[in-house]
């Protein structure tokens, strides 16, 4: 009995001092642009919000081949995990698990229109999201303002065979809207312009993901 005593102890401590609590509404840092509320980090979840693992995976290859969902860091590097999140393929995404936290959701392509459209449209609203200075973003960092407070990193992108490539340059935010069988939408911002682009890629990509409240 006391060695059980003592072992429920001990998990309640490790817990009460854990450095990496688990993501609730409560310790979500956001920003309110207009009338949405985003998230102003990139998500760093190594489960859905059921509890269930998602893989890491850090095989190009097996990376490259994936139909279900995975994380990695960029390059593999932990060290980027605390500034830039985590990378997502599509069907981690579109995981009916759910990626995001409790109470929040990846944003869909015509969320992600409604934030550009209120930051003045696509042509300036880039600078409006981007953190400013050059401590992550590549010098002109072109119109980067955060007016917004969105605070727009560089994380990059894993892009199976070819690997990790753009930190610096550009970052890239899933959506969760589908465009055709193989692949998805995503906005994206640039070092060297204001725009926030829209695109197009392989579900087997690694993006970043910013979640938007329900």
């Amino acid at each position: 009995m006391r060695k059980l005593l003592f072992a429920i102890l001990l998990l309640l401590i490790l817990w009460g001092c854990s450095t990496n609590p688990p993501p609730t509404p409560q310790n979500i840092p956001t920003v309110t642009i207009c009338n949405q509320v985003w998230m102003t980090k990139n998500l760093d979840v190594t489960s859905y919000r059921n509890g269930d693992a998602i893989p890491q995976v850090t095989d190009s290859s097996t990376w490259a081949n994936l139909t279900s969902g995975a994380w990695c860091y960029y390059n593999n590097d932990a060290a980027n995990g605390p500034i830039y999140g985590k990378l997502y393929n599509w069907y981690a995404v579109n995981d009916t698990r759910g990626l995001a936290p409790t109470g929040y959701h990846v944003p869909s392509d015509a969320e992600w229109t409604t934030l550009e459209t209120c930051l003045g449209g696509n042509l300036v609203a880039g600078g409006a999201m981007k953190e400013v200075g050059y401590t992550h973003w590549l010098s002109p960092n072109t119109g980067a303002t955060n007016s917004s407070g969105f605070a727009g990193l560089p994380g990059g992108a894993r892009g199976g065979n070819i690997s990790f490539c753009f930190i610096g340059y550009e970052g890239y935010w899933w959506s969760s809207t589908e465009y055709i069988t193989s692949s998805a939408l995503y906005r994206g911002l640039n070092f060297n312009v204001s725009d926030l682009f829209r695109g197009y890629g392989s579900k087997t990509v690694g993006f970043s993901v910013r979640c938007l409240r329900d």
